[in-house]
């Protein structure tokens, strides 16, 4: 896995002129930030050696380098998911790819189904922490000790100053909560609804958890932002199909864009990362 993460960063940087400070992952119908950047290059998945490709759709399955506020970036249009038969090792490969091209902050956006009865579709919750609820952990195996430690710690995952950037940024709208990560495909029946909730979740998804823990492996200081596509309470839950969530996350795409611009303008001078 460490050479085959080598030979994907060196490819990369074959192609690129400047090295990515930020990394950003979009999800379901998400892609617009890409449209505000300053575009260098963008690389489909398959020419990219050892990467995975999406097969989802509303995930492009391209890596965009460009530069957004001043900031180089590296963003994956589209991620990968447990659902689609990959290893969490194969999710989080980009991941990995980016700490070695230099990414200290993580950016993560998805699409996720409201839990908090206070929420409604089409509101933006900046994620404060997580429950990973897949039964998998990228980590499980050898560890890779020139990324990070064995056992690291999980009791700030989400950065408390990018957390309040994006709150100033986002302003009273913006919702803050817990996001519960499953593995999926299949949505959640009532009583794993009401479950979600009693155990403390505002939002549930298929994605970002396993990203995430890697980024805190390597370091990196992670941000999540989530679209409520819809929100599910137990007793009255609605049906809900693909469409009605690309639609929504696309609707909503334009404020969550302008969000990141916001956020990416104010960010704090450069952290190091332990990759």
């Amino acid at each position: 896995m460490r050479d085959k993460i080598r030979e994907a960063a060196r490819f990369l940087e074959q192609r690129i002129t400047t090295s990515p400070r930020i990394g950003m992952i979009t999800g379901t119908g998400l892609g617009e930030i890409t449209s505000r950047m300053d575009v260098d290059v963008r690389i489909p998945y398959r020419e990219i050696p050892n990467f995975p490709e999406s097969t989802i759709e509303g995930h492009r399955g391209t890596l965009v380098f460009g530069n957004i506020g001043g900031h180089p970036v590296a963003a994956q249009e589209g991620r990968f998911h447990l659902y689609e038969g990959y290893t969490p090792r194969e999710i989080t490969f980009p991941v990995r790819v980016m700490a070695l091209l230099g990414v200290e902050y993580l950016l993560i956006s998805s699409a996720a189904g409201g839990l908090n009865p206070g929420f409604r579709a089409g509101d933006l919750m900046v994620v404060t922490d997580h429950i990973n609820l897949t039964g998998q952990n990228p980590l499980t195996g050898p560890n890779l000790d020139d990324f990070g430690p064995r056992f690291p710690d999980m009791s700030g995952v989400y950065d408390p100053e990018l957390i309040s950037l994006a709150v100033s940024a986002g302003g009273p709208s913006l919702r803050k909560g817990v996001y519960a990560g499953l593995s999926g495909p299949s949505l959640e029946t009532p009583a794993e609804t009401r479950f979600l909730r009693i155990i403390g979740a505002d939002a549930v998804g298929m994605s970002t958890v396993l990203e995430v823990i890697v980024g805190v492996h390597c370091g990196m200081r992670v941000m999540a932002i989530v679209v409520i596509t819809n929100v599910n309470i137990p007793g009255r839950m609605a049906p809900v199909s693909l469409e009605d969530v690309l639609a929504a996350a696309r609707e909503s795409g334009p404020a969550l864009s302008a969000l990141w611009e916001r956020i990416l303008s104010d960010l704090p001078a450069s952290a190091a990362v332990s990759c």
